[in-house]
């Protein structure tokens, strides 16, 4: 086997394994601190996307400028969610809670479908093409363009948990919500705040993904499974488990692409959320709870 192909296989999968880092962070980071799994992740993965097309179409601008268009408008809409919906389903049973983020996703698919139509857009940048060869390794530049600022904004996150009001209070929520209402805190505005920075994050993935794969309403269903197996992975919750194991899930998904088709990339991931569902229920960096 050529060492120059495999080593090619592991770099696009360890770039796109940063974008996938990113949407499992935001998934984590909802189910982290509300315990809450967000079905409609895919979907708010294709209304990232659908606006920063949309920004591109009408301005040109960019998708790995108008980035933080797509976070803001996704962030919004998270918030509008956790108020409306999450809010209220978070007391009830599991399976009722599956329900209800089902029925959000369907509305969301559906009014993208609506908005922008059914059928796949593939937007061309600038650059769509460019890569940087490195010996007899060439490297895609809008996948490590992505890698680089979905790295930046995970970074960015950790900085808001850790050392911002906000973010403490985020964490206090997600580790002792009585205490966090002991001492003043409003955790409903706190979780409507988490839930759109999660929002955020795959919004921001889903404008960094579209110079990369062909856009339509359903577009978002495969990173939604690959962002679940990632957090399983990971440990559900854990920040730092969603970063390493997106980076895993990654890399594994390009190199098994060797033995089969590309189009089959997905049975690597429930290959090995299945072993670790068998052999590590808690994940790589999960507490024993």
């Amino acid at each position: 086997m050529d060492l120059s192909y495999v080593l090619q296989l592991t770099i696009s999968g360890f770039l796109m394994g940063g974008v996938y880092s990113l949407i499992a962070l935001g998934l984590s980071l909802i189910f982290g601190v509300m315990k809450v799994i967000n079905f409609a992740h895919g979907a708010m993965l294709v209304w990232g996307m659908y606006f920063s097309y949309t920004i591109l179409k009408v301005t040109g601008l960019d998708p790995f400028f108008s980035f933080f268009v797509s976070a803001a408008g996704l962030f919004v809409m998270g918030y509008v969610i956790q108020r409306t919906v999450v809010n209220r389903i978070m007391p009830f049973h599991e399976a009722m809670q599956v329900i209800a983020m089902v029925g959000t996703m369907m509305v969301l698919e559906n009014l993208a479908q609506l908005i922008w139509g059914p059928d796949p857009q593939s937007p061309q940048t600038k650059y769509s093409l460019s890569t940087l060869w490195l010996g007899k390794v060439m490297i895609d530049l809008p996948r490590l363009f992505a890698f680089l600022i979905a790295i930046l904004i995970a970074a960015l996150v950790f900085v808001f948990l850790k050392y911002t009001d906000l973010g403490k209070s985020i964490r206090a929520s997600a580790d002792n919500r009585t205490g966090a209402l002991l001492v003043g805190t409003d955790v409903n505005k706190v979780y409507a705040v988490c839930f759109g920075v999660g929002a955020a994050c795959v919004g921001a993935a889903g404008s960094l993904l579209v110079p990369l794969i062909p856009i339509s309403p359903h577009t978002g269903f495969p990173f939604k499974l690959t962002s679940f197996c990632i957090v399983i992975l990971g440990g559900m919750g854990s920040l730092p488990g969603a970063m390493i194991g997106g980076l895993i899930i990654g890399v594994a998904e390009s190199l098994g692409t060797i033995f089969i088709p590309s189009s089959l990339k997905q049975v690597i991931s429930f290959s090995i959320m299945i072993l670790i569902l068998l052999l590590r229920p808690q994940g790589l960096f999960g507490g024993k709870g």
